[in-house]
């Protein structure tokens, strides 16, 4: 599904509106990345999720592309615990499994997070909440390497 984004001339930034079913910054819908969770929660391992749910790619695969929505959703969840604990039943932070009880089987229990948690969407991180891009991690291999080529005139010997 497409989104449509709108330029704003007075502010020089786009935006666009985002359905309530979508994941923010992962190309699925909330459902999809609960039944993720929920399925790595039940699981053993994460392996065992992997393997069991991305059967197509490599073990090494799987678990990055579990892990890419099961730590945001568990950040998501404890800040969510802090801000909200009477919405969410106070017993600390919750599992996604246990919210679904909790909220009820109308709606994916990721959708009903975001509209209780509507005026803090913009600190929550991705794929709940609509938090700003993190900054692409810096490789520090190359932050001390010497320019290639012969030694200086006056070097040591």
């Amino acid at each position: 599904m497409q989104v449509a984004r709108y330029y704003c001339p007075k502010g020089h930034t786009t935006f666009s509106l985002l359905p309530d079913c979508l994941a923010s910054r992962l190309s699925s819908t909330l459902a999809e990345v609960e039944q993720v969770v929920v399925a790595a929660e039940a699981a053993p391992s994460l392996e065992q999720a992997a393997v069991q749910l991305r059967p197509d790619i490599e073990t090494q695969g799987g678990v990055r592309w579990v892990r890419r929505r099961l730590g945001p959703v568990r950040i998501a969840l404890l800040a969510l615990a802090t801000l909200l604990p009477e919405a969410l039943g106070g017993a600390g932070v919750p599992t996604l499994t246990a919210l679904g009880v909790t909220l009820g089987p109308e709606l994916p229990a990721l959708v009903r997070l975001r509209e209780l948690a509507g005026a803090q969407l913009r600190s929550l991180p991705p794929p709940l909440g609509l938090g700003p891009r993190t900054e692409p991690r810096r490789s520090h291999r190359h932050a001390f390497q010497h320019e290639a080529g012969p030694d200086p005139p006056g070097g040591r010997r």
